[in-house]
């Protein structure tokens, strides 16, 4: 049972701020934020601003082998909100596949926790849900994030760090090159590749770059995650998945266009991309992908297409945005709604098992959390997930700093240009690690 207390907020962004730094005395924190003023985002179905999780009561952390299954169990056994994550390499729980790729950051490929505490943030106002064994901790709590207001929490950005590249320019242009002829032989229609970008024996300060990350993309799907040692650091514009009732959402992201400053031209760049036969190509092959992996779990002749390509604009690029949704029946297991979808096709490609064996053959790092999915389960059965993008992952104790970027490769792709879609979607995390 949990107990519940709302208050009225004066200030909401500095109160958000106070409580993040409040939280980092914990070792298990999930903050998700969908940052109300990202423009023009469908938010029509998010259930709250954002939430924070922490201090855990009961926990499951494991790799691949019956992850799905051992998820179910421990649902079912909490019966309450749980928060956590799925790793991209849970796919080799689903189909006959591997991960053998370089791994500097060593999370485990599935985690999920009943948080003690919860505070939600809906409008103006905060709802703290505290499990009954822990209700007595509440006024202290709220009494040590007031005393924190009176900190300077002005952001510094971390010295000057040396980021590499996992693979060259050279090589990229060699694998992409690969990628094609499986193309042009009818192997694949799409892969999503991917290339990671490191620092090592590094250090930093991830609540600040969390921050100044959230700070210069403001998108609908952040997460700050700390997993004792372990960070996630995410600016994601992309949904996965959402359950809703009987109903799921799914909101695939493929086709990208920079921004301008200048604002006719910025406006003819998004114009340009509502009409871009490649980028739209790309975005309909995933929804092909989508609607297939939906019905899997759907009542049958419920999946629809609500919105197909829709520009939306965020404060780095214009994203071409899709709406996939379906209903499911009573006795369907949640859990089994995102297996059926898991890892994301906007991920990995068309069609799916094929695109995986390229990217583990292709790429030199295993993906891990990244192009994973963080969000929660709530009690009554209902789930919301992003996808893992735009993304610092952080492993303190190493001292290893990743964050992976890429692409949709299709036949009409441009070698050149997809390569310069990677350095813009890595814009804003070497900003915000001053790289």
């Amino acid at each position: 049972m949990r107990v519940n207390k709302s208050i009225s907020l004066k200030n909401k962004p500095d109160f958000k701020k106070d409580l993040l730094l409040w939280a980092q005395q914990h070792k298990v924190v999930f903050w998700l934020d969908s940052n109300t003023a990202a423009e023009n985002f469908n938010v029509r179905y998010s259930s709250f601003e954002a939430v924070l999780a922490l201090d855990v009561h009961r926990e499951l952390k494991c790799d691949y082998k019956a992850a799905f299954s051992k998820l179910k169990t421990f649902r079912k056994e909490c019966n309450d909100f749980i928060f956590g994550y799925f790793a991209y390499d849970l796919k080799n729980d689903i189909e006959q596949l591997t991960s053998n790729n370089y791994d500097g950051l060593q999370f485990p490929d599935l985690y999920f926790f009943q948080p003690k505490k919860l505070f939600f943030f809906k409008d103006e106002h905060l709802n703290l849900s505290y499990l009954e064994e822990y209700q007595s901790e509440m006024e202290q709590d709220l009494s040590e994030i007031e005393k924190i207001q009176s900190v300077d929490q002005n952001f510094s950005p971390p010295e000057k760090i040396r980021i590499k590249e996992r693979i060259s320019k050279k090589s990229y242009f060699k694998k992409v090159d690969s990628i094609l002829d499986h193309i042009h032989r009818g192997d694949i229609y799409e892969v999503n590749f991917c290339q990671e970008f490191y620092a090592e024996n590094t250090s930093i300060d991830p609540l600040s770059v969390y921050q100044e990350l959230n700070k210069i993309s403001g998108p609908p799907f952040a997460n700050f995650v700390k997993l004792h040692d372990q960070y996630l650091l995410s600016a994601s514009p992309e949904r996965f998945v959402k359950k809703l009732g009987s109903k799921i959402i799914s909101q695939p992201i493929k086709g990208t266009a920079r921004r301008s400053t200048d604002p006719i031209e910025d406006q003819k760049l998004a114009k340009q991309l509502s009409k871009d036969l490649k980028e739209r190509t790309e975005n309909i092959m995933i929804v092909d992908l989508v609607r297939n992996d939906l019905s899997k779990t759907a009542v049958k002749g419920s999946v629809k297409v609500e919105e197909l390509c829709g520009v939306y604009s965020f404060k780095q690029v214009y994203q071409l945005i899709s709406t996939v949704t379906s209903s499911i029946s009573e006795d369907t297991d949640v859990v089994d709604v995102i297996k059926s979808l898991f890892p994301m096709g906007s991920m990995t490609g068309a069609p799916k098992i094929s695109a995986m064996e390229i990217i583990e053959e292709l790429e030199e790092s295993k993906r891990g959390l990244y192009s994973g999915a963080v969000g929660y389960f709530s009690p009554e059965g209902d789930f919301d997930f992003n996808v893992v993008i735009r993304s610092i992952l952080y492993n303190k104790q190493q001292q290893y700093i990743s964050f992976t970027v890429g692409g949709a490769i299709t036949s009409q792709s441009i070698i050149e240009k997809e390569y310069e879609e990677c350095l813009v979607k890595a814009g804003a995390m070497k900003k915000a690690l001053n790289a």
